[in-house]
């Protein structure tokens, strides 16, 4: 493709050429650190369990280590979706009016996606290892500690729904 853009690597410094939103280009840096560690993690607790697993053969061992890519995908999916859909919109063309507040709806949707993970985290926070929390935050922190750690999955899936949600809407 002689306009620079070459896949899901070619898809960041195109979309960070193209927009003219400092909010959006903010978010294909951060998006891409982001996406780059949550897939260094998710690769190394892979290792880890391949290595303490590798003498048993098969069964529900195989399903465990399928179910880390997946979680992976659905963790790191969300983080690439703004960067990729904005990337595919400018070099298609797509309603170049708009295209400024496109972007930054998008990178809005993507900050709150890193968020809603931190969240999830906070909320999924085994209770042996939760602290006493202190400061202007304490509330919430303890009101998220109060949670079953299930709630954990739902931060993250609004975010990521948020994400469709915005491209739908704004797009128009």
């Amino acid at each position: 493709m002689a306009d620079g853009y070459r896949g899901l690597f070619g898809a960041f410094p195109y979309a960070f050429g193209r927009t003219d939103s400092r909010l959006f280009k903010s978010y294909v840096l951060v998006g891409g650190l982001a996406a780059a560690v949550l897939s260094l993690f998710i690769v190394l607790a892979l290792v880890v369990l391949i290595g303490q697993t590798a003498s048993v053969q098969g069964g529900s061992l195989t399903l465990s280590r399928a179910f880390y890519i997946v979680v992976g995908l659905f963790l790191v999916t969300p983080v690439l979706a703004p960067v990729l859909l904005v990337a595919r919109r400018h070099r298609r063309g797509l309603a170049v009016d708009t295209a400024r507040r496109y972007d930054q709806w998008l990178a809005v949707a993507g900050y709150l996606f890193l968020f809603s993970l931190f969240i999830g985290l906070v909320i999924s926070v085994p209770t042996e290892f939760q602290e006493q929390p202190t400061g202007l935050l304490a509330p919430i922190v303890s009101t998220l500690y109060a949670l079953p750690q299930l709630a954990a999955l739902l931060p993250p899936a609004l975010a990521g729904g948020l994400i469709w949600l915005v491209h739908r809407v704004v797009s128009k």
